[in-house]
């Protein structure tokens, strides 16, 4: 029995090729997606909202790294210019991935995709329901030139799915209920805990526990984070952050921090695996459709931009927000606004997303930090793991 990852893959990757049907490809609206964040259900409606002349095709990736290296060779290509009819004919054997009208993103990608140059700004004056979305994704996404977030920057992104870091444990292990960051230091799971192998959410987490935002700079005015973080280290088992469940799952460690959807459909299939959402907050992440910056893309074609516009917005209408959220596991930006009677009853059945919810305007993106405090954060994070 295929388990529910295996069928929202293999059914997006056949209601995806019957989306796309026949015609030219100047005709239809490719998208490249991150496989497993849009459910299959979202884009058969969706194929159903729109007129028969309309075609749009999404191909799904397997990770966002991927996505990002699609960016970057769709970009040399454009830049390349070749030398003869022969030389700009298909080769066999090498990397022709065609080039998508636009794609998914994650915030972690998107201030180097705006320094590179691989996205463009999006004309947000086509989306009906951007301006109903909470300013707080407004200023993900608007960026300047070299990627930082700026009041007078461009649009960059268009948010439809987020998550956040939380802390995972065994009922069956401990004796009480992990509320915040703190508990990670007590006594009771000294050399049972697992840390994600990233310097932002560990430094993070250490500061959002001092009081401290996620983001912080000059790290070496705030108090203890030293200390606190030499002391974290001692109850740490492993650092990963592509294995860290199978520990957790064996009983080898009896906390794990890790995103919300690696985690969420674990506690499905373990009962005594449960979530713990930060009461002092946590880090975000969200998914976005970014458009590449390729001079030969057909989103310079009305018809299509209109179509990638109507794509965007129903992405954020209520039921795409509600089949994203019990299929992938992931919460819509919706989900953020202030209509709080329709959000919480759509919440209240799910602990997890409740809380999420509840410490939402406690919580932080890991927005991208000058490379001087880039530098600070690595001496410290080798600092501390070297001892």
């Amino acid at each position: 029995m295929p388990n529910r990852r295996a069928f929202l893959i293999t059914s997006l990757v056949a209601i995806t090729a019957m989306l796309s049907g026949c015609g030219s490809p100047q005709e239809i609206l490719d998208i490249s997606l991150l496989q497993g964040t849009i459910p299959p259900q979202l884009i058969s409606d969706f194929h159903k909202s729109i007129t028969r002349a309309d075609k749009i095709k999404l191909v799904p990736r397997i990770t966002l790294q991927k996505i990002f290296e699609l960016l970057q060779t769709w970009q040399e290509l454009e830049e390349q210019k070749p030398k003869s009819t022969i030389e700009s004919l298909p080769i066999i054997g090498k990397n022709n991935s065609k080039q998508s009208n636009a794609a998914t993103l994650g915030d972690f990608w998107l201030q180097k995709a705006i320094a590179e140059n691989l996205i463009q700004p999006l004309d947000v004056s086509s989306l009906k329901n951007w301006d109903s979305l909470p300013k707080v994704w407004h200023e993900l996404v608007k960026r300047d030139r070299n990627g930082y977030p700026s009041p007078q920057g461009e649009i960059y992104g268009a948010p439809y799915r987020y998550g956040n870091c939380v802390i995972a444990y065994r009922q069956d292990k401990l004796s009480w209920t992990p509320t915040d960051w703190s508990d990670l230091w007590r006594e009771e799971v000294k050399g049972r805990v697992s840390l994600l192998n990233n310097y932002r959410e560990v430094i993070g987490l250490t500061l959002k526990k001092l009081g401290y935002s996620y983001n912080t700079q000059n790290l070496s005015q705030v108090n203890n984070l030293t200390s606190e973080l030499k002391q974290l280290h001692q109850q740490v088992k492993l650092y990963s952050s592509d294995k860290y469940l199978q520990p957790l799952v064996l009983g080898d460690t009896w906390m794990a921090i890790g995103w919300s959807t690696d985690i969420i459909p674990l506690t499905k299939r373990y009962s005594n695996v449960a979530i713990a959402v930060p009461d002092s907050g946590t880090s975000l992440w969200a998914d976005m459709w970014v458009k590449p910056t390729v001079k030969n893309n057909d989103l310079n074609n009305s018809p299509l931009t209109n179509l990638l516009s109507t794509w965007i917005d129903f992405c954020w209408n209520t039921k795409s927000a509600k089949q994203i959220l019990l299929f992938t596991d992931g919460l819509s930006p919706i989900f953020t606004a202030q209509n709080t009677q329709q959000t919480i009853k759509d919440l209240e059945k799910n602990r997890v997303f409740k809380n999420t919810l509840a410490t939402f305007d406690k919580s932080e993106f890991l927005l991208p930090i000058p490379p001087e405090t880039t530098a600070e954060y690595i001496k410290l994070w080798q600092q501390i793991r070297a001892t």
